[in-house]
């Protein structure tokens, strides 16, 4: 009975997964606001922040934001996030640090079942997508993090689009 009511509430958290249809709306919105005025990496990493967050607070999202890499490069600064405290400075051991290092999207299905190698800044968090961020010359200069409270909360279309959004940085770079 307690799997049943267990497999029943995870099947009601993942109805509200993010859509093909929001994803556009939210990519719309800010290339919308981007088109109006100069690229500037500080203003694009807080309106992705905020526009995603707004688009799927708890549908899935429990966390987002951006982890920055340090200049002494061994660790990362956190960026702009919503809405809760996160870990900063981040070590770069963790699923962030395995994405800069790759230089790849790197989706979790389950934080658990990495062990030491997961930075678990909420333990309430059960899954993850972390992406990395390019700037004009192909170098990964930081990484954009999202957190699920759903096991299995992100796919390969989640990666497509979050991807998409930031190949915008390739455009301005990292902030100054």
């Amino acid at each position: 009975m307690n799997e049943e009511l267990k497999a029943l509430e995870e099947a009601k958290a993942l109805k509200g997964r993010p859509s093909r249809a929001r994803y556009d709306k939210a990519h719309f919105n800010l290339e919308r606001k981007w088109r109006r005025r100069e690229l500037k990496s500080e203003r694009m990493m807080r309106e992705i922040v905020d526009e995603l967050w707004d688009t799927f607070e708890k549908a899935p999202y429990s966390w987002c934001g951006f982890y920055v890499l340090a200049p002494s490069g061994s660790e990362f600064t956190l960026g702009p996030h919503r809405d809760k405290p996160a870990c900063s400075p981040l070590a770069m051991h963790g699923v962030c640090g395995k994405a800069l290092k790759e230089g790849k999207t790197i989706i979790v299905p389950d934080v658990k079942a990495l062990g030491d190698a997961h930075i678990a800044c909420d333990p309430r968090n059960l899954s993850e997508i972390v992406v990395p961020v390019y700037d004009a010359k192909g170098k990964v200069w930081a990484v954009f993090d999202v957190d699920s409270e759903a096991k299995d909360a992100f796919d390969a279309m989640d990666q497509r689009w979050l991807e998409t959004i930031m190949r915008n940085f390739e455009k301005v770079g990292k902030p100054e």
